[in-house]
Order: structure tokens, then sequence, then C-alpha cells
């Protein structure tokens, strides 16, 4: 039955709905409750022209049943991940990160008597704004005159943001947190646009995965550092337990993981510690 709404625009109904967000959720375990459905409808409307479709049960089949469905299965991915971040977002994180977390792990490092080298994974990357941060803190500290080698994954689930993450170009509103003196030592201005500096990009990699998938996520090995913020609140709690077992596994014992502000691991997993860092709480690999 064809559903359509104010002006002839489909529109998405309960059942067919429940069936869309079903695919999602077990694409990538991102739940949409029942409150969220205007959103889902919105996000998806775009889809639904662009593929010249008459209604939200025409694109349900066309996911299910479509040889291309996969490949659209992308394109829906696309569309339902948020993208809202700048550089320097949530500083206080970010300085537990530099002055208290950092210091820990080197200073756990050396007196090991292992190779130098330090690896963070930036877990939900979006447009590369978060690890090209971090990058950029690191290489501000001297690590790399110190004889650290620096190595930076970002991760991401949307081709789309990962693409601009690789063009590492962006306008002034994502650097609107953003010291001056990083702002002219790492970034290189063209107009109304700045493009993050050669020597930053070197030390940053990106690559698509899926967080609840565990044949992705294994290949992601020894990290001392994941950030992983702002992305559970997506999912509910079983994706959320996998999502974290999967970011323990990919941790060097002793490793810290930082979760989002309104983002908490207590009810979800007691594999980390919760610790107290420049007076926030950081999860540590026990």
């Amino acid at each position: 039955m064809l559903t359509l709404g104010i002006n002839s625009k489909p529109k998405l109904s309960q059942e067919t709905f429940c069936q869309i967000r079903d695919i999602i959720y077990a694409k990538c375990g991102i739940f949409f409750a029942d409150t969220k459905k205007y959103l889902l409808e919105t996000r998806l409307a775009r889809r639904i022209d662009e593929k010249n479709l008459k209604s939200f049960e025409d694109y349900y089949y066309y996911l299910t049943y479509d040889k291309d469905k996969d490949r659209e299965m992308v394109n829906v991915l696309n569309s339902i991940v948020t993208n809202e971040t700048s550089f320097f977002r949530d500083m206080p994180q970010l300085e537990a990160f530099q002055k208290g977390v950092v210091p820990k792990v080197l200073d756990e490092k050396t007196q090991k008597g292992g190779n130098k080298l330090l690896k963070l994974w930036s877990a939900a990357s979006s447009t590369g704004e978060e690890p090209y941060t971090l990058a950029m803190m690191l290489m501000e500290d001297g690590l790399q005159t110190r004889g650290w080698t620096l190595e930076v994954l970002g991760t991401d689930i949307s081709d789309t943001v990962l693409r601009s993450a690789n063009a590492a170009t962006y306008e002034k509103y994502s650097l609107r947190n953003t010291p001056e003196q990083y702002l002219k030592k790492y970034f290189v201005g063209n107009g109304d646009t700045f493009t993050v500096h050669k020597k930053v990009q070197e030390v940053v990699k990106y690559k698509k995965l899926n967080l609840v998938d565990s044949l992705e996520t294994r290949m992601i090995k020894g990290m001392d550092i994941i950030f992983c913020r702002n992305v559970l609140i997506y999912f509910d709690d079983a994706s959320k337990k996998k999502a974290v077992s999967h970011l323990y596994d990919s941790l060097n014992k002793g490793g810290y993981l930082f979760v989002g502000f309104s983002e908490t691991l207590h009810n979800i997993t007691r594999l980390f510690r919760p610790v107290s860092i420049e007076r926030l709480v950081v999860y540590q690999k026990v």
C-alpha cells in the first residue's frame, strides 16, 4: 500500500519503520527507537527521491531484495550518521588526554624498555577533526623530537565522511575552537578554507570500519589510547556491549578509553576500570 503524506511525499508507516530500522540495526548496531521515526523518515526521504521510488515500502523491498542492496546500504549509513564535530572539541577531555593519560602511557612504555611507538585510535572519526586534533597535540608536545613514532588511526562507518577526512580541508566553522598557535603551525590557509599540514596528515590514517563487526575490529590491535566519543548513545545495550568488547580487545593492557561526556560504561561492562585523571573519568583496561 502506498502511503503518502502532505504534498504527496512518501510517509513512513510504523510497520515499514520497524522493518527498515531492523535492517540498519543488523548491519551496524545503530538502533532507532520509536521516538526517532521522524528522524529516520527525514534522513531517508532523499534516498527514495534519488532511487525514483514511490514509497518507503518500495525502499524496504529495494534494501531487502535488489541486486544493488549492499551498495545502497552504504548510502543508508551515510545518511543516518550524525557528523557534528570540530577541532579541539570538549577541551577538558583533551587536556586529561594530554596532561594525564599520555604521560602515564609514555612512562610505562619507557619503564618496560619497548619500542617508542604510541598508537591511538579515533573510533568514530567522522570528517577527521578528532584524529587530526590528537595528532597535533602530540606533535606540539614534541613526542617526535624525543624519538617517539606516532600512529593515529581514524575509523568510521561512513564513506562520505572518510573522503572528507582524507581531503583534510575545512571551513572556519570547524576551526572555531582551535588555538591560534595550532592554526598557524599546523594548517595552510587558502581563502576561507584551511588544510591540515602534510606533516600531520602523515601521522593519521583512515579506514572504514563497523564497530559491531567482529571480523573488522579484530584487525585493530595494539592501541594505547582509544577515543570513542558520542557513539555509544546510538546503540542499544546489546550493541554497546559488543562494541565495547571490541574496543577492549584492541587496547594494550593498561590502555585507556575515552567515551563522551554523556556516556558511561556503567551497566555495560566490568572489563574496564574507571580512573580519575585531571578530575575526569577515563576507562583503563586492566
